[in-house]
């Protein structure tokens, strides 16, 4: 068993940041809702808490029993966690005379404190609160500060508890995953042993006991995460796992049939079912973005069920679903975050289906898969492959969805990301891909007036899909690739570039 950290979530959207940061130290941490938190504590080894949407001066703000934590395990609170700490101690929390939001440079660091050991004076660390530490704890020490946040860090005397008021999970934080290691190592004493190819050899055993004789099906769909599930899932079982990968009809140009090529070195049963014309038929008038991928997700389950009763001992369905698909869909394991959208792939199986769900990947970010499927021996070309919705297009035309739409978009699609490789601009992105908008303009073509359809190029750099910055690609690139699609895509007039970043964008439009 590793040792682990328990991070416990207040509802902030950074809390799965620091889960992945401190797996970056080879720590494993598993997060659980406040107001969930485990009654034992042996499992065990510190405690994280969380920042918070709430303020601790709110008429009914999460709180929890600290007698329980403080002086048991090391603790650390981060944002809301550290004023928490001060307010249920005696210290005072005011609101800050300014929002107190964006990046900020400790200019006061206590250098002996085992927290900030190797952390640099003038250090750029990232705020984001509307309250402030206005007084310590008579029992706390401070240990940081910033021009405008006196109380930036802190320890309780003779505990091994702290409270830091930025956030070192967030990529702005420069010497953020040293105060994470410098608590969790240093302070925690924890053994750096996650690794993932102790990830690989856990997960196979746990599989293999989870499942025991039975068969599984797995939705493939050429991506990283379903690929990497079922490398992991054929190790563990074998030919017991019965691959299916269905033709939605809102797949990339030409992918149904490249995938089912891809596969067929991996030594897996896999299966193809093009059901494009059943879906597009049930999508047919929907416009809504949730309706939409509820359908898609209702008709996608639908399929499944219908195959699985091909396969006579089949017991469980398998799937790729990873950690941002769970944190977007359902605040994580059922806690206070605030739910973005909806997943086709998580939540649950209707009653009538009779096959009990298995999710390998479930807990990991998308770099965490990529580096398990590289200890796969997966290659590259796979794994650097962009990742792609699993509603596909239906969530990249805006409005209702008709096969003339999906052509289209397709068409838009295949140039863009062929003009990626081209230009070798592809592996430099995390994700891209063409949005076609309900929107028509006036155009001139051939000395004639046009009125036809825009679309809106997406393309971020990321690491974890949680959050995402646009990408500055050389204009002569947006230029040549907008050339082509107006002169090679009939119906198309105007292409616009999305600048958008998550937040507040996410990465897909619907």
């Amino acid at each position: 068993m590793h040792q682990k950290v328990l991070i416990l979530d207040f509802g902030s959207q950074y809390t799965q940041l620091i889960a992945r940061r401190i797996r970056e130290l080879n720590i494993y941490s598993e997060i659980i809702p406040y107001n969930k938190a485990p009654e034992s504590l042996e499992a065990y080894k510190a405690v994280i808490l969380s920042g918070s949407p709430h303020s601790v001066r709110g008429e009914n703000p999460p709180k929890i029993d600290l007698t329980k934590y403080r002086q048991n395990l090391p603790l650390l609170g981060i944002c809301y966690g550290a004023q928490y700490l001060a307010s249920e101690a005696g210290g005072e929390v005011k609101p800050s005379k300014i929002r107190e939001y964006g990046r900020a440079n400790l200019t006061q660091i206590e250098q002996t404190s085992a927290l900030m050991q190797g952390v640099e004076l003038n250090s750029q660390v990232w705020m984001s609160h509307s309250d402030t530490i206005s007084a310590l704890p008579v029992t706390c020490k401070k240990i940081a500060s910033t021009a405008d946040v006196e109380n930036a860090a802190f320890v309780f005397e003779n505990e091994q508890t702290f409270g830091i008021q930025f956030h070192p999970e967030v990529y702005h934080s420069t010497d953020g995953i040293k105060v994470l290691e410098n608590f969790l190592v240093q302070i925690a004493h924890f053994d750096q042993d996650w690794t993932p190819n102790a990830f690989v050899e856990e997960t196979v055993e746990d599989l293999k006991a989870q499942i025991q004789g039975d068969s599984v099906i797995l939705g493939l769909s050429g991506g990283v995460d379903s690929t990497v599930a079922a490398v992991l899932l054929h190790k563990a079982i074998g030919d017991r796992l019965h691959c299916i990968f269905v033709n939605n009809g809102l797949l990339r140009k030409n992918e149904f049939e490249q995938v089912l090529e891809q596969y067929k070195g991996f030594g897996l049963n896999v299966k193809g079912v093009d059901a494009g014309a059943r879906f597009l038929s049930e999508l047919e008038g929907v416009s809504d973005p949730e309706q939409k991928r509820k359908t898609i997700g209702r008709v996608f389950v639908d399929v499944f069920d219908s195959e699985s009763k091909l396969v006579s001992d089949a017991k469980w369905l398998a799937q790729g679903t990873i950690y941002p698909d769970v944190i977007e869909s359902v605040s994580a394991t059922g806690g206070p975050s605030a739910t973005i959208k909806s997943h086709h792939n998580v939540g649950g199986l209707p009653d009538y289906m009779k096959l009990k769900v298995v999710e390998p990947l479930r807990k990991l970010f998308k770099d965490e898969v990529r580096r398990i499927g590289a200890t796969l021996g997966i290659a590259p070309s796979i794994l650097g492959r962009h990742p792609f919705p699993g509603p596909g297009l239906g969530i990249r035309i805006l409005g209702d969805i008709t096969s003339d739409k999906v052509r289209m978009l397709q068409e838009v699609d295949a140039i863009f990301i062929d003009g990626l490789k081209k230009w070798e601009l592809y592996d430099k992105v995390w994700q891209a891909g063409a949005m076609l908008l309900p929107v028509q303009s006036v155009g001139v073509m051939g000395d004639e007036r046009t009125y036809e359809n825009c679309v809106a190029l997406r393309a971020v750099e990321s690491t974890d899909g949680m959050t995402a910055d646009w990408v500055n690609f050389p204009h002569e690139f947006l230029q040549s690739i907008s050339n082509e699609i107006i002169n090679k895509v009939k119906g198309v007039n105007r292409v616009v570039y999305d600048i958008s970043s998550k937040p507040p964008a996410t990465i897909e439009w619907e």
